[in-house]
This record gives C-alpha cells, structure tokens and sequence, in this order.
C-alpha cells in the first residue's frame, strides 16, 4: 500500500489506464492543460470539507444521500431552464425523503462537470463507417463530423462547469429553495393526481409546521431559505482532474487524515465529489492512484464482477486510515444479481472495519435495448433493485445511505413503466438522451415516495 510520500497528482501516468484517450495534437493538449492549471478553482476546500462532514453522517446513518442527474451533461444543457428543473427535481425528492425518513438529505447533482463518459469500444459503425465512439463533449462531439478528440474541450468543460455551479450558486442564494415558499415548487410536468396530491399533502404538513414555528417565535429562517447542492461526477479523464487538483490550506478545524507540516492538502477542485467507474477501478490502474491522494470524498461503483476481496483491497488503498464516509460505494448489480452479490459485499465490508456509505445505484444494471435497438430501462426493474438494497442492508444491519440516480427534470420518455405506464412504443415520443436513459421528472418523484414509504413503514429505520 503505498504511502503519501510517494504520491502526486501526476504519479497517476507511472500505472496502466483503462478508457486512455489518445490525442493527436501534443502540442494542443499541453496548451490546454498549462491554461487549465493557471485557472481558479470551481469548488473550495471548505465546501468539500463541509460535503465531507456531511457524508460521515450518512454513513453512520444520521442522514441520507440522494444524487442525481444526467447521464452525460453536454454544454449545450448549461442553460437557466435545464439547471432550474434539475434543481427542483432534486429539492422535491428530498422533501419527499426528509418526510419519509426523518433525516437529512444531502444532495449531490450529477452536474456541472458530468461531460465524460466511458465506452465499451473506442468506435462504432455508423452507415457502414467505422467512426470514433461518442466520449461526451468533454472529448469530442456527438455530430459524427466531431468525432476527433479535441484538447480544446477541456478548456471548454471547465467554463461550462464553471458557469452552471455559478448560475446553480445564484439561484439558492436567491431563494428557490426557501422551504417558506414550498408551492412555488411548481410540480411541472407531473400530470399524476395521485403523485400531485400526495406531494401537496406533504408541502402542506412542512407549511403547517413552519406557521407553528413561526407562531411560537421558534422560526430559524436563515437555516430554511437555502440549502447545500454539491456537485460530481465520474473522475474519467484524469488529465483534467490532475489539472484542477491544487494544493491548497486545510480549512479551520479540519483534521486531514494525512497532516501535513504546511497544513496543507491535495485538493481536486473540479468538483466537489468524484467517483471511480466500474470499468477503471483496477487496483493497479491510474485511476485508484489519482483517487488515493486527494482530501474529497470520493465514490467507487461497484458491479457484478466486483470480488470482496479486492472490494477489501480498494478500500484500504483509497482510504488507509478509514476515515468514516470518505468513501461512497455505489452498487450497480442490475435486479438480478443484487440478491446474490450485495449480502457479502455488505458483510465483507463489516468485517474490514471500513465505515462506508452504501449508495444503490438501479440504474446501471438495469439497461436493455428493445427489438428496435432503443437502449432504455424498466422503472420496475429500477424499484426492484432499490427494493431489493434496501431489504438487504435491513437483513444484514446495515442501512442504505443513498441513491444515485440518472434523472433530468425534463418530460423524457427513455424510461418505461411507472404510473403514466409508458411503454416501448412511448420511447420515441421524447427520446433525448445522447447516451443512457434518464427517468423524467415524474418517475424520479415517484421512486422518491416509494423509497420514503418504505422509511415511514419500518420505523424511520
């Protein structure tokens, strides 16, 4: 295991990568990455310490952790309608969540930076042409013209994320999420009367409660006119992520699990939270070397091929001091496999003496193209697996700390079932994701009542 010392946000290049992107243009790249490096950071330290704080929560099951949004971001969704639906979408689940489990909900925005996106082949036949896969906008563009790796869209990614966590930032600093004004929270394209009256119901006992408050004099209405909205996403192109990893002073009070005599740490400051894929989470690989040097929490999905022992072996690499919800591990098994896979990840865990925070992820495991070749995913087999996790962590004395979902606030249909019943010949009504489905609005708000149910049927437990 190696130790800090030998660490750097660079040391990364001295192992094997899995998804290596290969660019044409040296000299272009170098540009790119020197103007990268000279630019200020998107997130602080203190925010990540503050996510960090929050997460260990989580992990001891004081709080849960809901994180969402789309597949593969692309520039053009850094726009005000996109950002406000996906920060409203993400507000009403964690309503409906708080109500359900009586705790906290930390949200985390699969946003701002969410441009990359890894591939099972680097090209694929488009009119009988081999041509570049699609890498998310951070890399190329979906226009088969754009297909070659551009430097340049590094650059570009950076003030895209830069400008949505600035527009994101703006808004609850101005109040969309002031819990006073919860029937501003228009339900949007929701058009279910049963999801919209269990909704009211619940904005009604929140608005109940505030009047009482306010009533008796105990209205804390600083706490209640905002809220945290961190961002993520999947620390793929590790020439960006090393770019933006500055070392920069601890904030007050924190105790760095790796002090250091300047008081100082790594710090990747394009996001607030980055998570490991299924496909590069090689123990011996570039990617676990970059995750093990930085002070953010970070994720780690885990799959159906994952072994308890090298789970085992990842987590004391990523995290040797195993300090409590540094690490998120985010199961995506699909509705078959969770039965026979989640129980001894959970145990093996346990027995680590890492304290992790268990995220599902139905997502993932849950995809299939239908006969005419759409890619979508059931709603059912999405409950199903999240059913599944939740019953699993009861059986097991764990507890699921979170979800991470794939969702946009937007009224798609590239999901099928849930309450509007949509079926496979629905899917081309509103198809337009340029990579995996996303539940829309209505079905990632119904996901979060079922969920919340189960919380309010067993005891908040």
């Amino acid at each position: 295991m190696g130790s800090l010392d030998d660490w750097s946000p660079a040391s990364w290049h001295s192992k094997p990568i899995k998804q290596v992107v290969e660019y044409e243009d040296q000299n272009a790249l170098s540009s790119a990455l020197t103007k990268l490096s000279g630019l200020p950071p998107i997130v602080t330290p203190t925010e990540i310490v503050k996510l960090k704080s929050s997460l260990r929560d989580a992990a001891l099951g004081k709080s849960f952790l809901l994180q969402g949004g789309d597949c593969a971001e692309l520039f053009s969704y850094c726009a005000d309608d996109p950002i406000d639906a996906k920060i409203k979408l993400l507000l009403q689940m964690s309503l409906v969540l708080i109500w359900g489990s009586n705790k906290p909900v930390i949200r985390i925005g699969r946003m701002a930076g969410q441009y990359a996106k890894p591939r099972s082949s680097p090209t694929e036949i488009l009119d009988g042409k081999e041509i570049p896969s699609f890498r998310g906008d951070i890399l190329n563009g979906f226009d088969p013209a754009h297909r070659t790796v551009d430097p340049e869209r590094l650059v570009t990614a950076y003030f895209h994320s830069a400008t949505t966590l600035n527009y994101i930032r703006s808004q609850l600093a101005s109040g969309i999420a002031d819990l006073h004004n919860p029937l501003d929270w228009g339900l949007g394209h929701v058009r279910d009367q049963e999801l919209q009256t269990k909704y009211s119901q619940i904005v009604h006992s929140i608005s109940d409660s505030l009047r009482f408050m306010r009533t008796i004099g105990a209205d804390t209405a600083g706490q209640l006119q905002t809220v945290d909205l961190y961002t993520s996403h999947e620390g793929l192109v590790l020439e960006y992520e090393q770019s933006l990893t500055r070392r920069l002073r601890h904030p007050a009070g924190y105790n760095s699990s790796s002090p250091s005599p300047d008081g100082k740490g790594w710090y990747n400051t394009s996001a607030h939270f980055i998570w490991i894929g299924d496909r590069t989470r090689q123990i011996d690989g570039g990617h676990v070397e970059y995750f093990r040097g930085i002070e953010n929490p970070i994720g780690i999905k885990v799959g159906p091929s994952m072994k308890s022992d090298e789970l085992i072996e990842l987590l004391d690499i990523v995290n040797p001091s195993k300090e409590i919800g540094k690490v998120t591990l985010i199961t995506r098994y699909g509705k078959d496999k969770v039965e026979s896979m989640l129980g001894s990840h959970i145990e093996a865990v346990k027995s680590s003496g890492h304290i992790v925070v268990w995220q599902c992820d139905p997502m993932h495991g849950n995809t299939h193209s239908t006969p005419a070749g759409i890619k979508t995913r059931s709603f059912n087999s999405i409950l199903s697996e999240l059913s599944s996790a939740l019953e699993i962590h009861k059986k097991h004395g764990s507890f699921l700390g979170g979800m991470h979902l794939e969702l946009t606030g937007d009224a798609v249909t590239e999901c099928t079932g849930g309450s509007e019943g949509l079926n496979e010949d629905d899917l081309g009504l509103n198809y337009t994701t340029y990579c995996d489905p996303r539940l829309n609005e209505k079905q990632a708000l119904e996901l979060a009542f079922l969920v919340a149910g189960h919380y309010r049927e067993n005891g908040h437990k």
